[in-house]
């Protein structure tokens, strides 16, 4: 099987012009060409008068190898066809089953049921370990009702919200399925292909930039959870761990102790409690667990009218199908030295409530399948350093976080509104005290205001000098109406966990921090990364085998 990258086709090619492509870069004649099917299918929209589609395929020829030869001859430095790679993934152990059949067997234990934890018991459930997943939030469906009563009535359940609950933040964001990280070993197409067993469209596997949608994240997760307890693993809902098992001496972990007081042994603990777990990390700290401060970002959601974006990036194409609905990059350097950058964009999405503690404001942005909502919104944040802008310790990110926030909740009336601001207002340095024509989608509901009273002077100062530089980039980004949410916080975990090469703390034997929360991730699909590699590293120690890499 041969991989072709880089064909490239006109917007409105017919059907037949792919396999036309395919054998003219290959130089055969079409019955040399036995089959193929589409790897990952984008576009490049830089000239928006051309846009063209970019497929990688993956083709069978008679003669394989003596046609990679003579390509090879005739083009020795293109890369752009090559042997098509495994993709499989296999288990590294084969016979868990009779391991957790022996006496004295403990099940290793996966805390958090986000896409890292739900991975990690997926994999374990099918290497016959017979999982524990501990979640502190609920069941999805009960999590859904939990999460809707503060976006429609301002009452918030701190234990179920956008941040805690089963699928883990992620089930209420744009549910993007792509991810800049290294992938050797195709560890996200593993993750893809899990996704699409459990009901996920298909083509998240084809598309350069999949995503779900938040409603079928939901049934996806209670699929994945039935294949779990199918394979002998466990689900228990609003089970908080509130400290750690440790041998005197070694520290080795022995256990969790769960909040309402009941001890769960086990030697294997996977950490997967995503970023927003601020209690778990003063717990850890307590307990001594090694802890770093990482830096993250801060600064607001930003929307437009989707049909403004499209536009801008997409000219007179706008609207086409095959295209749908516009995506943008940005980035600036800002003068005092800081890099500004969108994060989470969500074509036709709403802006959400996404606050995990009472008293506070939390803005994130989410889109269902169809991304047809009126506004594309966005991250615009600044970039934070410990030890610059707030102590080089552990929790001081936390703390960092829970100040600004705090005061957008001040800012937004102090009933969890959210303070909101015209883009021309922001430039101009006055406060807003009303919006215009672009409606503000966050529930539940916006208070216009001055977005400088919670954010640091220099976040708004960056912010001030970002806007007109995307607005070259992207005509319109900078209109007097859109509107700006505060506060996006969220961004990352302001904290990394460290972890040795078998996968486990460096100071707390047999915890292995995984995800986002711990550091290692960034997004649903680096996250499910993750979690198959903490569920290898914990099979591998079970099971007396030597350590992989990570």
């Amino acid at each position: 099987m041969l991989r072709l990258t880089e064909l490239r086709l006109p917007l409105d090619h017919p059907p037949e012009a792919l396999e036309h492509a395919i054998c003219t870069r290959l130089a055969i004649a079409r019955d040399a060409l036995e089959h193929f099917s589409v790897y990952k299918r984008g576009h490049d929209a830089r000239r928006r008068s051309a846009i063209v589609l970019v497929y990688t395929v993956d083709c069978a020829v008679r003669d394989e190898a003596a046609v990679l030869a003579r390509y090879r001859q005739a083009h020795p430095r293109d890369t752009h066809v090559q042997i098509a790679p495994d993709m499989s993934w296999t288990a590294p152990l084969a016979h868990g089953a009779e391991l957790a059949a022996r006496p004295g067997y403990r099940r290793p234990i996966v805390v958090g049921a986000g896409p890292c934890g739900f991975m990690a018991a997926l994999m374990l459930a099918r290497m016959g370990l017979r999982p524990l997943l501990l979640e502190r939030g609920k069941a999805v469906r009960e999590r859904t009702v939990d999460t809707f009563a503060l976006w429609r009535r301002s009452v918030l359940t701190p234990e179920s919200n956008v941040q805690f609950g089963e699928g883990g933040a992620g089930t209420f964001s744009d549910g993007k399925l792509y991810s800049q990280v290294r992938d050797p070993r195709f560890l996200g197409r593993k993750v893809l292909e899990e996704f699409v067993k459990a009901g996920a469209p298909e083509d998240i596997l084809t598309l350069a930039h999949p995503h779900i949608g938040t409603f079928r994240l939901v049934s996806m997760v209670e699929h994945i959870r039935s294949e779990i307890e199918a394979a002998g693993g466990e689900y228990r809902f609003q089970s908080r761990v509130e400290g750690l098992l440790l041998e005197p001496g070694t520290r080795r972990v022995q256990g969790v102790r769960l909040a309402d007081g009941e001890v769960v042994e086990s030697g294997h603990v996977i950490l997967a409690v995503g970023h927003s777990a601020r209690d778990t990390f003063a717990m850890l700290n307590e307990q001594g667990v090694t802890m770093q401060a990482k830096p993250f970002s801060m600064g607001v959601r930003i929307e437009h009218p989707q049909s403004v974006i499209d536009t801008a990036q997409f000219g007179s194409a706008a609207g086409n199908s095959l295209l749908g609905a516009a995506e943008y990059r940005l980035v600036h350097h800002a003068a005092n030295g800081r890099g500004v950058y969108s994060f989470c964009m969500c074509p036709g999405g709403t802006v959400v409530a996404a606050t995990s503690e009472e008293g506070q404001v939390v803005t994130n942005g989410m889109s269902q399948y169809s991304r047809a909502e009126r506004n594309a919104n966005s991250g615009i944040v600044v970039e934070l350093r410990p030890g610059e802008d707030y102590p080089d310790d552990p929790l001081a990110g936390v703390a960092f976080q829970r100040h600004w926030e705090k005061q957008a909740f001040v800012a937004g009336g102090g009933d969890y509104r959210a303070p909101a601001q015209r883009v021309g207002d922001f430039l101009a340095g006055r406060p807003s005290v009303s919006l215009g024509d672009v409606v503000p989608s966050y529930r539940p509901g916006v208070t216009p205001t001055d977005l400088s009273t919670c954010l640091p002077d220099f976040v708004v100062e960056a912010l001030r000098e970002a806007l007109p530089h995307f607005d070259r980039k992207l005509k319109g980004y900078a209109m007097e109406d859109a509107v700006m949410t505060g506060v996006e916080t969220r961004t990352s975990s302001p904290l990394r966990i460290p972890r040795g090469e078998t996968g486990q703390s460096v100071n707390t034997p047999g915890l292995y921090p995984a995800g986002e929360g711990a550091g290692y991730a960034g997004g649903i699909l680096s996250a499910g990364m993750d979690g198959i590699r903490m569920a290898e590293a914990v099979a591998r120690d079970i099971a007396g085998l030597p350590p992989a890499p990570l």
